[in-house]
């Protein structure tokens, strides 16, 4: 289960972080419902945008290449 020497390797969990689309619709509605008390009603514009920001961000609608380590792991052996 380990690592070969020498063999690149970048840890995804470090990147997790840089890629958040829908995190501004999500603070939104968030403050939204703080401030109504949680009325549902009053926020359901905010819902509706963060509803749809989040289908558009599923993976079906995406086309998988696969890990970063998988694609340094093809062109390492490009290089050989």
């Amino acid at each position: 289960m380990g690592r070969k020497d020498g063999g690149l390797f970048i840890n995804p969990k470090r990147f997790g972080s840089l890629q958040k689309p829908c995190m501004k619709d999500m603070i939104l509605f968030l403050n939204c419902m703080a401030t109504s008390q949680g009325d549902k009603e009053a926020c359901a514009k905010q819902k509706e945008l963060l509803v749809a920001c989040m289908e558009s961000q599923s993976k079906k609608n995406r086309k998988s290449w696969g890990s970063v380590n998988y694609q340094l792991q093809r062109l390492s052996r490009g290089r050989k």
